[in-house]
């Protein structure tokens, strides 16, 4: 069996997070990554559960020396996920890492055997760009700023081996568990 590393990637709003969640509770042979970040925790996260709190410093450090697997900033703050990290999981599990299109295209090209992007879509880009409108969290410029982003992120859709669109929750779910196992079991892809 093989252990590959499966990046889920989706724009803000599409549900990465809860299919990732009933992926990971459904299959013991996969991990997830946990990504460090410079932003400050936000009520009931924990340091090392959903992200590993860093200073810039901190962060600045590991990009010296060699220590993610990709990066980038967003909004402000730097995301990463360690190298180091993903290696220890991947020596007994499939790992998932639930990152942004330019993270999953640098993981992509970083060399590693066996990865797989899934792009995670809505059935239509109207009702994702109408369900974040209507959160009411974010100023006018923000929310443009986050619209912009999606639009970008499904531009970038052709780059991915998979595409789920998560319009029926158990449809998704069935649909990634699938490609989990057509992966794990096929022939290393770069022969």
């Amino acid at each position: 069996m093989k252990r590959s590393l499966f990046v889920i990637s989706g724009p803000s709003g599409v549900g990465k997070g809860t299919l990732v969640n009933r992926l990971l509770q459904e299959d013991d042979s996969l991990a997830l990554s946990v990504s460090c970040t410079t932003r400050a925790p936000r009520e009931g996260e924990k340091d090392g559960r959903e992200y590993f709190f860093l200073t810039k410093e901190e962060f600045s450090k590991r990009i010296g020396e060699d220590g993610f697997l990709e990066w980038d900033e967003h909004f402000g703050n730097c995301y990463g996920t360690p190298k180091e990290f993903v290696l220890r999981q991947l020596e007994s599990k499939s790992v998932i890492l639930e990152i942004d299109v330019k993270g999953a295209l640098q993981v992509k090209n970083s060399g590693f055997e066996h990865t797989v992007l899934i792009m995670i879509v809505p059935p239509d880009p109207e009702t994702l760009m109408n369900r974040l409108s209507q959160r009411g969290s974010e100023t006018e410029a923000e929310l443009e700023k986050r619209l912009e982003r999606v639009r970008f992120e499904l531009s970038q859709n052709h780059l991915y081996d998979y595409t789920v669109v998560n319009d029926d929750l158990e449809e998704a779910t069935r649909a990634l568990q699938n490609i989990i196992l057509k992966e794990t079991f096929r022939g290393d892809k770069h022969d």
